[in-house]
């Protein structure tokens, strides 16, 4: 692995998590675990800029980013590809060929005009790289499989040269055959240098696919654990605890259970 690509420093959101602190180098996949509710999905996206956050810093490539800023997020390489595909991911109406070009229209646009033809270009290319499956590259997008679907969201990221990408729930809803190739694809975007963070509910795929694991509970880190020592026993035993560290502990003869989720 090389240089941390992203870093992450007590980022916290009043009543929802509280400082969370990583780093993802480049060349690597840090996986996030953890039970629903735990916070994982909330921290990306206040990564991302999507969400605000009350304390802490998000850095890429060393440079500081504005909270609460996609345009500059996106601007500094970062891409999130979110757990709700169709709601969030995608334009299920529009062609495969103008969801590709999502993030890149604007860099594709002179004088008010898009170069169609470029993006056209762009977009074939890529889909061809990944693989996509489809009739032709104006083919609605709704009209595709959820493992092509999930490509084109990927896609459109690779297009704009993202540094840094979160992936939220990859393979959620999607075939055997379709998930080996977005591990494929996540095995050639950390060859190539790309940082990843991936958050999943998949154990397996979880263990399978990271260098390190971050495990959260009650929105806190738990843990981190290195691929050697990342089991499924030993993610679950953290992302159940109720011992994440806590600024005050609670008095030894307070009763803690554990919280519902």
């Amino acid at each position: 692995t090389g240089d941390a690509l992203l870093s992450v420093r007590g980022l916290t959101r009043n009543g929802v998590f509280h400082d969370i602190s990583f780093d993802v180098h480049a060349g690597e996949v840090v996986g996030l675990a953890g039970l629903v509710g735990a916070g994982r999905t909330e921290v990306a996206r206040a990564v991302f800029g999507a969400d605000p956050y009350d304390a802490g810093t998000v850095d890429v490539r060393g440079e500081r980013l504005a909270r609460h800023d996609v345009p500059a997020a996106m601007s500094a390489g970062i891409g999130l590809v979110p757990e709700d595909r169709k709601g969030q991911g995608l334009v299920l109406d529009a062609s495969v060929q103008e969801n590709l070009g999502l993030v890149t229209l604007r860099s594709a646009t002179r004088s008010g005009l898009v170069d169609l033809k470029g993006q056209r270009t762009a977009a074939t290319r890529i889909a061809k790289q990944l693989g996509v499956r489809m009739s032709g590259i104006g083919q609605h997008v709704r009209t595709l499989s959820g493992g092509n679907q999930q490509k084109v969201v990927i896609g459109k990221w690779l297009l704009a040269d993202t540094r840094v990408l979160i992936l939220d729930e990859p393979t959620r809803g999607i075939d055997v055959g379709a998930k080996v190739e977005i591990y494929q694809l996540i095995n050639e975007l950390t060859a190539s240098g790309h940082a990843v963070l991936m958050i999943s509910s998949d154990l397996p795929e979880v263990l399978g696919m990271s260098d390190r694991v971050l495990v959260m509970a009650q929105g806190r880190i738990a843990g981190e654990l290195p691929a050697e020592e990342a089991t499924q026993d030993a993610v679950m035993a953290l992302a159940v605890s109720t011992s994440a560290p806590h600024e005050h502990p609670a008095p030894k003869n307070e009763e803690e259970g554990p919280r519902g989720h």
